[in-house]
């Protein structure tokens, strides 16, 4: 389907905040606007504003009076992390979501995109996982502090927009990759743990890699800049199509539907797979060793992203060579990557 005729609502001079710039999916964000020529954009490090200090938040909005919001700021991280540390994820998270929605009501935002996760989704979801079946089982224990928060989010959203006439819209992306990743390998999620594994084991000429599973589980995973592609597509569109996102129709018995899209390619990879593509690009020569041993997790985690086909919006980075441009940025900048055991903040 092609793309509504531009031009888009927003315009060089629209006042947009990006909360959470430095993170992997803030900084991608901030690289498509700059792209785009848009001059008026707002950012502020943690260091300059405290997102979990509701006084600050205030202070920010009353302020700066943005007109869009990109709400990317949270505390992520990967199963270990959220399993040592559950209450700093739930309490962080929503602490974070809660100031930023509340005052871009207050201060009057035109519209604001909340950026979750698929891990929202119940533990044992029917594939491809639809946004209708949201709340329709039990969460993945693991990272469930987590997910909580971001469904917290997302019903924050739905309840302003009913109430306060908002346009808040949730969107869920896949599995994420690209520049400004986290290579922890404590910390990290597969796809950049298995770079970093790679790319140290052929500095050191192993022999083998061990990759924790059997390899088997599905993942789908989308580049970092395609999501910001996608984000800035949806901000920018027009009353009708923002209405159809934010208001979506899923079935003739369905009266109230949360403002909520997912945002992938529709397509997934096995780790296995995953790994020796990893192999290649990296050009490690040994072998893969699949440790059974240790957990596999969900065995598939694929997103629907029929609703984002229909708003005209596809992936443009196939995976090989998005890996390709994960892997260089890797090599370019991992010495000076540090290492966060409580998650971090974006």
């Amino acid at each position: 389907m092609s793309k509504p005729a531009y031009p888009s609502v927003l315009s060089p001079k629209s006042s947009i905040y990006i909360a959470g710039h430095r993170g992997l999916v803030g900084s991608a964000l901030l690289r498509k606007l700059q792209s785009q020529s848009y001059n008026n954009l707002i950012t502020r490090t943690h260091a300059e504003l405290d997102l979990t200090s509701q006084s600050a938040v205030e202070a920010f909005f009353t302020r700066e009076q943005p007109e869009y919001v990109f709400l990317a700021a949270a505390k992520v991280g990967g199963i270990m992390a959220n399993n040592i540390y559950p209450a700093d994820f739930i309490h962080q998270n929503l602490v974070i979501q809660t100031n930023v929605i509340h005052q871009a009501w207050q201060s009057g935002v035109k519209r604001l995109l909340f950026l979750g996760s698929s891990c929202i989704y119940p533990r044992d979801c029917p594939q491809p996982m639809k946004e209708e079946y949201l709340l329709t089982g039990p969460l993945e224990a693991t990272n469930s502090p987590y997910a909580v928060a971001k469904i917290a989010g997302i019903e924050m959203c739905s309840a302003y927009n009913r109430q306060y006439g908002t346009q808040y819209l949730a969107v869920m992306p896949t599995n994420l990759y690209g520049p400004g990743d986290n290579f922890d390998l404590e910390n990290s999620h597969v796809l950049p743990a298995l770079i970093r594994k790679m790319h140290e084991a052929k500095l050191a000429r192993q022999a083998t890699v061990t990759i924790w599973g059997t390899g088997k589980p599905r993942r789908e995973f989308l580049h970092c800049n395609d999501l910001a592609d996608a984000c800035v597509y949806l901000m920018g569109l027009s009353d009708e199509a923002y209405c159809k996102a934010l208001n979506p129709c899923l079935s003739d018995t369905e009266t109230h539907a949360l403002p909520l899209i997912n945002i992938g390619c529709g397509k997934d990879i096995t780790i296995q797979e995953l790994a020796e593509l990893i192999r290649d690009i990296v050009g490690f020569k040994g072998e893969l060793v699949f440790d059974a041993t240790k957990p596999d997790g969900t065995m598939r985690k694929l997103l629907d992203v029929s609703r984002m086909d229909e708003l005209g919006w596809t992936q443009k980075i196939a995976i090989r060579a998005g890996i390709e441009n994960a892997c260089h940025w890797y090599r370019e900048n991992y010495q000076h990557l540090s290492s966060d055991r409580g998650g971090k903040v974006a």
